[in-house]
Parts: C-alpha cells; structure tokens; sequence
C-alpha cells in the first residue's frame, strides 16, 4: 500500500530505502564540499581585508605604492 502511494505520488525511484540513501549520501557530499569551499573562502576574504587595509593605512601616512 505504502509503495503504491508513493508511485502515485510521483516519487519513482526516490521512494525506496536505496533510492532515499542515495540522495542522503550526495546531500552528505555536498555539505562536506561547501564547508570546505566555505572556509576557505573566509580565509581569502580575511586575507583581502588585511591586505588592503594595510594598504590603505600606508597610503594615509604617505607611502604612495602605485598601486591606487
């Protein structure tokens, strides 16, 4: 019964155990490829922030680099 309802339901094969672990495992798999690419992120923008604000306290106390 459960399964018939599950195909009207327009499921197909996301309605099985296999088909729902499948899922579960590529949603797992992302998660751990966003963190990664998050984090790093971070890093980068934490990295920009310093290092343009170190450029710019530099061009307030009148070491001209070039640069702006």
């Amino acid at each position: 019964m459960l399964s018939a309802l599950a195909l009207q339901s327009g499921l197909g094969p996301l309605a099985s155990p296999v088909g729902i672990l499948a899922v579960l495992v590529v949603l797992a798999a992302i998660i751990l490829i966003g963190r990664f690419l998050l984090s790093l992120a971070w890093r980068l923008v934490v990295i920009g922030i310093i290092v343009v604000g170190t450029l710019y306290i530099l061009g307030l106390l009148g070491f001209g680099l070039g640069i702006f």
